[in-house]
């Protein structure tokens, strides 16, 4: 079965900070050829470690300036319910993340449009004023 080693984490670092970062680059980085570099990324995709690719947007520049965090309660928490409001969940743009959540509210949310979802009993909504640390920073370092 494979783990990861310290090699993986390196190139995980790399790729964290620049995903476009060539096979080259992330060689020299980590003191490997670009072949076993190529390797251990397939396998680390393979393995479902390297989930995707993604590009970062600047929400500001796109005049997507307000980042609203809600806390929503179910009417009924059946299977059916859950993944039917999964379903509208993801079928909206507008939000972004969300999670269920132990405690008084059964899902956390960064949203926009949610209110037309049947089944939700009660929400609490907190406008973000300012990020002082953003979830996309790199787990691992080199």
């Amino acid at each position: 079965m494979w783990r990861m080693d310290r090699l993986d984490r390196k190139i995980l670092s790399v790729l964290q900070a620049d995903a476009r970062a060539s096979l080259q680059e992330i060689g020299n980085a980590v003191a490997l050829s670009p072949s076993p570099c190529w390797g251990r990324i397939k396998t680390m995709e393979e393995a479902g470690v390297i989930e995707g690719y993604t590009v970062r947007l600047n929400a500001k520049a796109l005049d997507l300036n307000d980042t609203v965090l809600v806390q929503v309660t179910l009417d009924s928490h059946s299977d059916n319910t859950l993944e039917k409001f999964g379903e509208m969940l993801a079928s909206i743009p507008e939000v972004i993340e969300a999670h269920l959540v132990s405690g008084d509210y059964d899902y956390l949310l960064l949203r926009e449009k949610l209110y037309k979802i049947k089944g939700i009993r009660h929400s609490r909504s907190s406008f973000v004023l300012r990020t002082l640390k953003k979830a996309d920073l790199p787990l691992f370092a080199q």
